[in-house]
């Protein structure tokens, strides 16, 4: 049996909340995980991941036809990825990736 999309991302969420500066605040009226305040990934609408990335990560995931860019008010967001449910295996290394490239922007 194949777990739900919303157990998916709780089950690497709840890895990530184990580490130092990393919590759960809101995102685009959704729940998202943060490292020392600035969101890195969310469940989305669509019941996807969306995650902040480097935009040639972005750009390296939309080639591949299971991503895509974010999409918001008709305009594509340079560093913002939707992996949809139909890609969930690629979920751990988009999310793995975000928190790596947010908590290295972020100030401590």
């Amino acid at each position: 049996m194949t777990a739900e999309p919303r157990e998916v991302f709780d089950d690497i969420a709840a890895e990530y909340m184990m580490r130092p500066g990393v919590d759960i605040g809101p995102m685009f009226g959704s729940e998202g995980l943060r490292v020392r305040g600035k969101v890195f990934a969310f469940m989305g609408h669509r019941s996807g991941v969306i995650a902040k990335l480097p935009e040639a990560r972005v750009a390296e995931l939309e080639a591949t036809g299971r991503a895509e860019r974010m999409i918001m008010r008709r305009r594509a967001m340079r560093e913002w990825v939707f992996v949809g449910p139909d890609a969930v295996d690629l979920w751990p290394d988009v999310v793995a990736d975000a928190y790596a490239f947010v908590d290295a922007i972020t100030p401590r």
